[in-house]
């Protein structure tokens, strides 16, 4: 049963987080905004890996039941990536396995660049080297599109569609906002090939919302990519061989 009592502050930010499950400790990163139990409760991987593992799910900033500030210098990959470098030193692991889901993937590879000796292998779900939001155009379209009063009149697709996923989930449209337009760091592809960290890259067939699959596992030597037949950014989270291949995969990496 998820325990969603647990929180501590990150810079000043208070950060919650679902701590379930005994063994080798699994960090669970979701998407942008989504949650711990949008992303992992409701699809099973909670209950599927604390089974075998020690599960930590974080709501990063923004999202959840987590501090969701309106400013956008509180946000950034680097901002958000150390909230969870923070967790594991509040929870005093030295190093844990990843698993990322889109937004939180981009997180992860963060930490595969500049911390990599906090990881023993990492899962990054439903990303490519880009991420479907390096135009600034489109960023600030979707920002505009998020602070809206209401959904009319929003005729950009992809901005529409972020603005009905948002509301969907019944997050602070401000701080997504904020984290939508937050500056962007580039992602140098030489820091890329340095990471030694094991990494499972896993894709849906059908995923548009991203850019070319192949890049990203070209990029990171110790990879490998998992394709799943069908799938597209929305539907890859529930699939049965996601679940089974990175529980494997966890099974299998490095002490």
């Amino acid at each position: 049963m998820i325990d969603d009592s647990k929180s501590f502050l990150s810079d000043g930010v208070e950060i919650f987080f679902d701590d379930v499950g005994v063994g080798d400790p699994v960090v669970l990163v979701h998407g942008w905004g989504s949650s711990a139990k949008h992303n992992f409760g409701e699809t099973g991987w909670i209950e599927m890996l604390s089974s075998r593992f020690r599960v930590i799910a974080i709501d990063c900033r923004g999202h959840g039941r987590s501090a969701k500030p309106h400013h956008r210098e509180l946000y950034g990959r680097v901002q958000m990536a150390m909230d969870v470098i923070r967790l594991l030193d509040h929870l005093g692991i030295a190093r844990a396995m990843i698993m990322g889901y889109s937004m939180g993937a981009s997180l992860a590879i963060e930490l595969l660049m500049e911390h990599p000796s906090r990881l023993r292998c990492a899962v990054l779900g439903v990303i490519a080297y880009d991420d479907g939001i390096e135009d600034p155009a489109v960023r600030a379209a979707i920002s505009e599109a998020l602070l809206a009063p209401s959904s009319d009149g929003i005729n950009d697709p992809v901005a529409r569609a972020y603005r009905r996923f948002a509301e969907s989930t019944g997050n602070d449209l401000f701080a997504l906002a904020a984290i939508i337009s937050a500056p962007r760091k580039f992602i140098d592809p030489l820091k890329l090939a340095q990471i030694r960290v094991p990494t499972l890259i896993v894709v849906g067939t059908r995923d548009d919302a991203i850019g070319p699959h192949d890049e990203l596992p070209k990029m990171i030597s110790r990879s490998r990519i998992v394709k799943l037949e069908g799938r597209d950014h929305m539907s890859a989270p529930s699939d049965p061989l996601f679940k089974d291949e990175a529980a494997k995969f966890f099974a299998t990496a490095p002490a």
